[in-house]
C-alpha cells in the first residue's frame, strides 16, 4: 500500500531538493502544525528564501500553489500522527533526543498501521496457521526480534525456533521442506546473507515472509510480505523505529494465529500464563 501522506512523502524527498527547497521542507517538517498558519511570506522569511521558491516547492507536491499546499497540509494532519523529521543532534539535551525518540517512534508506528495492508497480514496469518514447523531469522537488531517472535508462537503447539546466527539460518534453510514457515526480518532487506538464505529455504518448499523494506532484494526473495518501511538513519545511529514496528507486527500475527484457533484454544494459552503464578510476589495493596 503506497502512502499518499503528503509529510512522509516531503520526508521521503529530502535528498531530491534542491538546497532552497530544502530550507523549506525543514521549516514545515519541524512545525507542521505551525506551518498550516502561516502566510507564504512567514514561511520564506523563516526558511531564508524567497516567496517564488516556495511556490515552486509548492508545485513540486502537485498543490497549484501555497495556499492550495497549505489545505493539504492540514488534510495530512488530520489523517495521523505526522513524522516529523527532527534527527537527534550532537548537541541535543536529554529532553530533546529523549522528545525526538519518543515523537519519531509514535509516529512510524502510526504510519506503519495506516500503511499495513489487512490483506496481506490475513494471508501471513493464513502461512502461519498451517505451518508445521516455524523459524524466525533476525540479524543484529532484528535478531532480538526474532527471539521475541519465538517467544509469542511458542504458545501455538507449532515446532518453533529462532535463529540470530548466519551459520545456522543457512543449514536451517538447507534442512526446510514443504510444509515449514520462514519469516525473515530485516529493515533493509539488503543483507546478502539474508536474502541468499531466503532464496535457498523458498527453494526447498518452504513459506518464506518477509518483515523486511518492500523495495528490496529480500522482498523479492519472498512468498508474502509485511513491509517495514520507517524512516531512520542507521548509518550513525541504532535501528529504532523500525525495531519497535517489526515488534508490533509480530504481535499483530501472533494475535491473527490466536484469533484463527478459536475459543478453544484459550483454556491452552491460560494454562501457559498460570505456570507462572507461583514465580511471582503477590500484589502489595499497601505498599510503603
Amino acid at each position: 500500500m503506497v502512502s499518499h501522506d503528503l509529510l512522509d512523502r516531503i520526508r521521503q524527498r529530502l535528498d531530491e531538493l534542491n538546497r532552497s527547497e530544502r530550507k523549506v521542507a525543514d521549516v514545515i517538517l519541524a512545525d507542521p502544525s505551525a506551518a498550516t498558519s502561516m502566510s507564504i511570506a512567514s514561511l520564506a522569511h523563516s526558511a531564508s528564501v524567497s516567496e517564488p521558491t516556495v511556490n515552486r516547492f509548492c508545485r513540486s507536491f502537485d498543490a497549484k500553489g501555497y495556499p492550495d499546499f497549505k489545505i493539504k497540509l492540514a488534510q495530512s494532519l488530520a489523517g495521523g500522527t505526522p513524522y516529523v523529521s527532527q534527527a537527534v543532534e550532537p548537541g541535543d539535551s536529554a529532553e530533546g533526543y529523549t522528545s525526538k525518540i519518543f515523537g519519531a517512534t509514535i509516529a512510524a508506528l502510526d504510519l506503519a498501521r495506516r500503511e499495513t495492508d489487512p490483506a496481506r497480514v490475513d494471508r501471513a496469518v493464513d502461512y502461519l496457521t498451517q505451518a508445521k514447523q516455524l523459524h524466525f531469522f533476525g540479524l543484529g537488531a532484528s535478531g532480538a526480534v526474532a527471539q521475541d517472535a519465538q517467544h509469542k508462537f511458542f504458545r501455538f503447539n507449532i515446532p518453533v525456533s529462532a535463529y540470530i546466527d548466519v551459520l545456522m539460518q543457512r543449514m536451517v534453510a538447507a534442512a526446510c521442506h514443504t510444509g515449514d514457515v520462514v519469516v525473515v526480518l530485516s529493515y533493509t532487506g539488503r543483507t546478502r546473507e539474508l536474502v541468499d538464505i531466503a532464496s535457498q529455504a523458498r527453494n526447498n518448499g518452504a513459506v518464506v515472509l518477509g518483515i523486511t523494506d518492500p523495495v528490496s532484494p529480500l522482498a523479492d526473495e519472498c512468498t508474502e510480505i509485511l513491509a517495514v518501511s520507517a524512516p531512520e538513519d542507521t548509518d550513525h545511529y541504532m535501528p529504532m523505529t523500525s525495531r519497535m514496528i517489526q515488534l508490533a507486527l509480530i504481535d499483530v500475527l501472533a494475535t491473527g494465529v490466536t484469533l484463527r484457533r478459536g475459543e478453544d484454544f484459550l483454556p491452552h494459552l491460560k494454562k501457559i500464563k498460570d505456570s507462572l503464578k507461583e514465580t511471582r510476589y503477590p500484589v502489595s495493596r499497601n505498599p510503603e
